[in-house]
């Protein structure tokens, strides 16, 4: 709707200050500002800062994650939004109770930019449970934890010892636990030897001291003595020192049996599970570790009188055991009569029993000496005289046979040998031409030069001569040579 249709519409004076006079004037656009992406950022987070300085926000915890740098990672969300958010590991380790997925809390922080990503996030400084308080959620997680490991397993409890040697208090020497044990102790026991070890048992500081107090009583502590943990009753913030984990593990590592006597009857620690027996007050610690004297004077009585008649009924039945014996008893010089005669008679059966082995022991020995004298070494020995003599007769005989046949052998193969011996061919006139001048054989005439110098070997002596011609093919002498 443009000014005019206004102005038709209402009379001037209805219009006069709601419509400025200047309405029809051109308003220039402004200068394009370019941002950078830090920047930005950067005035992002001043604004973050100035409007929401610090705030408290409740949400459901999602995708936590706990890197090995111990911050903690995770996201807040309820039913229609969700936010990052970062517990630094400072402010984590001071949480009393263990984040998980799924926990509603409420958190106490700032908004913060993440220049990185661009990413909106909360710094946290405080995260607290909704619902249930913190204490109480860390109180069922680490009993949760501990009864998963283990520690309030039956089977680790040990047993009070009838009579206590020792017991150890550890409590704080001006609250009114250690009196009313005290009191209560030597009523039922008026021996009883208790040592005070003063700790605090509340406020900031008091675990660690309950810790250091039970390190040193489990390093005196011996066979026979007992440990108490006590206090008087309070909130859970005042009993929370009895609910750490590392007092825990101490008491659960303890040799020594420990007695858990914190608060009232509806207070329930740490400490009163994993200790080996629990009291409910100081008092009924008290009344569990110490008898009571009237209480042990008539069980002693009792007992006397239970060892009494059991001693006389065991000695009358020994008694009666004693007269049935002698009734079976014999005279012990009829036994002995009978043991004689016995006696006798196994001498009489060991000597006819020992000469029967005797003489078959010299029977078998005849025997053995007839046969070893006609198996005796001499008739053995001549034998083989005769049988060696024998053999070299026919040794020496079957020699010259041998002799004589290797003979004619020899004399046969020499025979032979002469027959084709190149000497034998010699002797019939022959003879071997050779060169001089290489040692060769002469087979054929043209194998010789004129004037070449020859060696002639006959049957006997060697003929040294020269060649004057050579002829091929031809059989005889050329007259003129000759």
């Amino acid at each position: 709707m443009s000014e005019n249709s206004i102005k038709n519409l209402f009379p001037p004076s209805a219009l006069e200050g709601i419509i400025p006079p200047d309405i029809d004037r051109v308003i220039p656009s402004p200068a394009r500002h370019i941002w950078q992406i830090s920047d930005l950022l950067a005035k992002i987070q001043d604004r973050l800062d100035l409007n929401f300085d610090i705030l408290w926000v409740e949400g459901e915890i999602t995708n936590l994650r706990k890197p090995s740098s111990g911050h903690c990672y995770f996201t807040l969300k309820d039913n229609r939004s969700q936010i990052k958010a970062v517990l630094f590991k400072s402010q984590a380790a001071r949480l009393p109770f263990y984040l998980e997925n799924g926990q509603y809390v409420i958190c106490f922080g700032r908004l913060n930019i993440y220049a990185g990503r661009g990413d909106l996030q909360l710094l946290l400084e405080i995260v607290e449970p909704k619902g249930e308080g913190a204490l109480q959620l860390a109180f069922e997680q680490l009993m949760a934890r501990l009864k998963k490991e283990g520690l309030f397993n039956s089977g680790h409890k040990l047993p009070l010892p009838l009579l206590p040697k020792r017991v150890f208090v550890i409590t704080s020497p001006t609250g009114a636990a250690i009196h009313d044990f005290i009191r209560n102790a030597k009523k039922r026991y008026p021996g009883a030897n208790i040592w005070l070890c003063p700790a605090s048992v509340q406020g900031e500081g008091a675990s660690a001291e309950i810790i250091d107090s039970l390190k040193v009583v489990r390093h005196i502590a011996e066979k026979g003595d007992v440990i108490l943990l006590t206090r008087g009753g309070g909130s859970l913030e005042d009993l929370w020192a009895f609910n750490d984990e590392t007092l825990a593990r101490e008491i659960f590592d303890c040799t020594v049996p420990v007695v858990s006597a914190v608060g009232h009857e509806v207070d329930f620690t740490i400490s009163d599970f994993v200790a080996d027996h629990r009291a409910a007050t100081p008092t009924a610690a008290a009344q569990l570790i110490f008898p009571c004297r009237e209480e042990l004077a008539d069980k002693v009585k009792v007992l006397t009188r239970r060892i009494a008649l059991s001693t006389y009924n065991k000695l009358k039945i020994n008694q009666q055991a004693v007269q049935i014996l002698r009734h079976r008893l014999k005279d012990p010089r009829k036994k002995f009569v009978e043991q004689r005669l016995h006696q006798d008679d196994l001498n009489a059966r060991l000597l006819r029993v020992m000469q029967e082995k005797v003489w078959c022991w010299l029977h078998g020995y005849q025997n053995l000496r007839e046969r070893l004298m006609a198996q005796g070494p001499e008739r053995h020995l001549d034998l083989a005289k005769v049988e060696s003599r024998s053999l070299s007769r026919r040794l020496i005989r079957a020699g010259s046979v041998s002799v004589d046949m290797k003979c004619q052998s020899l004399a046969t193969l020499s025979g032979k040998l002469n027959a084709v011996s190149p000497l034998a061919v010699l002797s019939r006139g022959y003879s071997l031409v050779y060169r001089i001048s290489g040692g060769e054989l002469v087979k054929r005439a043209d194998q010789v030069t004129r004037d070449e110098r020859l060696l002639i070997k006959p049957e006997k002596g060697a003929i040294v001569c020269r060649v004057l011609s050579t002829e091929k093919g031809r059989e005889r002498i050329p007259p003129e040579i000759d």
